[in-house]
């Protein structure tokens, strides 16, 4: 694993669709940014930078099936006399765009460099669609494993496309799982892969990721003790109005719920479901707690901190908790132009199971939660104790979800069953519990960024950026040309 460098901040990137929920199972609704995100305008001039790549659909089988993989190419920065230096953005758990090949932080490495800028969107997401539908059977070709392959097939084949130097340096870049799949190119193909920057990818696939919600809860505790116990006690007084009739039509009141409590024969898994929704909410806003991401760069939800978060619940104005609770659920509702939670669990398996390319479950929700529960688990449990956003979404809701939306098989018991690579993580994203936080390999070396969230340093710069991220980005720098200039 030699020369591996990796950024500790899981990516996600960032991609779920639906209404009945802000944040699901680590990735945002990315039907709701869209309503809402305001794309920051690309000072170059707009430009087609989309291209399609015939790609095999089984890397492993005796099979000649193929499909049209899409990619973007960006050249505007590279040198065309020397050719020899290729950066990677791979994409993810999401639709890749374009404004990734004009924005970013790695197209500022691009420039220094002198690169030419490839991104190369992930199997079945986005526009890549390898095979006619979703079902079950036609996601058995949505692997890490076939897309790692898809990703040495696509570098050999740009090689020669693009007429590449014989002494081409590839250089991958990636955040969360794509943080992951940089990390692991780097170390299957060295030959074709010269260095990763790996940035918040879990490289440990745990079924339940119960430290993930004590990560949230520390998070908010560094902003406002008080902030974390107001929590706390929010969850507790919602605990004591399930209890009775009309407790639950209070419930349905404070939190604008689209649906009664009262008398559903699906009754626990809702309320398992809308202890989840409202623990996503804190999450959301954590994990991604001023990142200058561009997709929601100007919008109400771009404002919203931890710091709006804990204002909130600490607020003197509020006398209850669960009113203060109720109130940033409805700023939420609000920020992703939503009118009421719908927070049915049959309302969200039947999105689920939709396997069209034009359902809404398509945007990415569906497939990741494949791949989570065929391959990865990172399941984000309330099994963790103490536990201050209540015990009613363990390891068994998520598991039994996995059966719901894929059938049996996918039950508890199935889903139980490198070099020159810099890893960056940063100490608000909850996903650095999976990955490398300490150099343990002097040529993998760990890049920890004290107060960020997941993939920020990624994004744009800005000068609010504190130290050490401005710091982080000036290392990965150097670990880069140090790569380049590597026989």
């Amino acid at each position: 694993m030699k020369y591996l460098v990796v950024s500790l901040i899981f990516s996600t990137i960032i991609a779920n669709a639906y209404a009945w929920r802000f944040f699901y199972n680590g990735r945002i609704n990315e039907n709701i940014l869209r309503q809402t995100q305001k794309l920051q305008d690309s000072a170059e001039t707009p430009k087609n930078f989309t291209r399609w790549f015939t790609q095999n659909l089984d890397h492993f089988r005796s099979d000649s099936r193929t499909w049209n993989q899409r990619y973007y190419v960006n050249d505007e920065y590279f040198d065309k006399e020397k050719r020899n230096v290729a950066f990677l953005m791979i994409g993810g758990e999401g639709e890749a765009t374009d404004v990734w090949m004009t924005n970013g932080q790695w197209v500022e490495y691009g420039k220094q460099f002198n690169a030419i800028l490839f991104q190369l969107e992930h199997r079945f997401y986005g526009k890549s669609h390898p095979t006619e539908d979703l079902s079950v059977d036609n996601l058995e070709y949505l692997t890490s494993e076939q897309a790692l392959t898809d990703l040495a097939l696509f570098v050999a084949s740009m090689n020669e496309e693009y007429k590449l130097s014989s002494d081409i340096k590839w250089i991958a870049f990636g955040g969360s799982y794509p943080g992951s799949l940089a990390a692991w190119a780097r170390l299957k193909y060295p030959h074709l892969i010269s260095g990763s920057v790996s940035t918040s990818g879990p490289l440990l696939a745990i079924p339940d990721f119960q430290a993930y919600f004590g990560v949230i809860a520390d998070d908010l505790r560094l902003v406002d003790e008080n902030c974390y116990t107001a929590v706390k006690e929010g969850t507790a007084q919602i605990e004591l109005f399930l209890t009775d009739e009309a407790g639950l039509n209070t419930l349905r009141s404070l939190f604008k719920l689209c649906q009664d409590l009262v008398g559903d024969l699906w009754f626990e898994k809702n309320v398992s479901n809308f202890f989840a929704t409202l623990a996503g909410n804190f999450a959301g806003i954590a994990q991604y707690n001023k990142d200058n991401r561009l997709s929601t760069k100007g919008t109400l939800l771009g404002n919203i901190t931890l710091n709006t978060i804990c204002s909130i619940m600490t607020d003197p104005a509020t006398k209850t908790e669960i009113q203060r609770l109720a109130n940033f659920n409805s700023l939420m509702l609000e920020a992703t132009d939503q009118k009421c939670l719908d927070f049915s669990y049959v309302n969200m398996i039947l999105d689920m199971t939709k396997t069209t390319w034009n359902s809404s479950a398509s945007e990415g929700g569906r497939q990741w939660m494949y791949q989570t529960c065929n391959e990865f688990g990172f399941f984000q449990t309330s099994d963790e104790k103490p536990q201050i956003f209540s015990d009613r979404f363990p390891i068994k809701f998520w598991t039994q979800q996995c059966s719901d939306i894929f059938g049996s098989k996918f039950n508890e018991e199935y889903v139980n069953k490198v070099s020159n690579v810099v890893f960056v993580h940063g100490s608000v994203d909850p996903w650095h519990m999976l990955g490398i936080t300490k150099t343990i390999n002097a040529n993998a070396p760990a890049i920890f960024i004290k107060g960020t969230a997941h993939c920020a340093n990624m994004y744009p710069a800005s000068h609010d950026d504190p130290s050490d991220l401005k710091s982080a980005r000036i290392q990965i720098g150097k670990y880069i040309q140090k790569w380049l200039s590597e026989s």
